[in-house]
């Protein structure tokens, strides 16, 4: 049983980092060649700063980091292999989409700050017209944590996006250890993954880059296929998502 699990652990997590890698070799390359879809520095077509292409950019980059942030807290809270290869997974993983986000942003020269205070995640409310980019992106007040992290959040204890966990939630973190520990860290990341599913969803509907939309539903399949998985890990402790 304990090794039927390991095994599930690896192969889930394994296709997840692979899946990662082949969409940052291929996005990547259209980004840098323009693929004739408004990735390329030069391009006529490249996003504007309020567009949805921009602004999931940004916002991403933070949602990230704090997945990244938290694994690296839990490998060091718990002895358990499967919870710290999972962990190790989706930190190599979403460190490796989060360069891709802002490499993008570098590329179209725009600016890793949200233009004119506006609030994380209101790109998400645009209907149409994206293209040209016709509302708001990520926050200024998050803008900076896009190379920074997720600390000192304009949100309520710090929470800015969906998802995210507040800084009172990572401190607890820090002090469980053993199963305590996993099971919180697996409640937050499930936590985590539904919001960066929605905001994923949110750009492959919205986003005009067709190399950011593939790497967005790249995002949607991985996160899914993980939810499961932590769904899974948390029952193994007798334990569950949290409502």
């Amino acid at each position: 049983m304990e090794r039927r699990k390991t095994r599930r652990v690896r192969r889930a997590a394994g296709a997840a980092v692979a899946l990662a890698l082949l969409f940052a070799g291929a996005a990547t390359v259209a980004s840098a060649r323009g693929d004739g879809d408004g990735a390329g520095a030069g391009d006529s077509r490249v996003p504007g700063a309020s567009s949805a292409d921009a602004g999931f950019a940004r916002d991403m980059a933070v949602h990230h980091q704090q997945a990244v942030e938290m694994s690296f807290i839990v490998r060091d809270r718990t002895d358990d292999e499967d919870v710290r290869r999972l962990a190790y997974d989706i930190a190599n993983t979403q460190a490796n989409q989060r360069g891709m986000l802002l490499g993008w942003l570098d590329l179209w020269e725009l600016p890793k700050v949200a233009p004119g205070g506006e609030q994380p995640m209101a790109w998400m409310a645009e209907t149409g017209g994206h293209e040209h980019g016709g509302t708001d992106t990520g926050g200024a007040e998050h803008g900076g944590h896009g190379s920074g992290g997720s600390e000192a959040g304009s949100g309520a204890d710090g929470v800015l996006m969906a998802g995210m966990a507040s800084r009172s939630e990572l401190a607890r973190l820090n002090r469980l250890d053993g199963e305590r520990a996993e099971v919180f860290f697996l409640q937050l990341m499930t936590d985590h993954h539904k919001g960066g599913v929605a905001m994923a969803e949110a750009c492959a509907s919205l986003c005009s880059v067709p190399a950011e939309q593939r790497l967005a539903r790249g995002m949607v399949e991985g996160q899914q296929s993980e939810l499961g998985l932590m769904r899974d890990m948390l029952a193994e402790r007798e334990a569950e998502p949290r409502p």
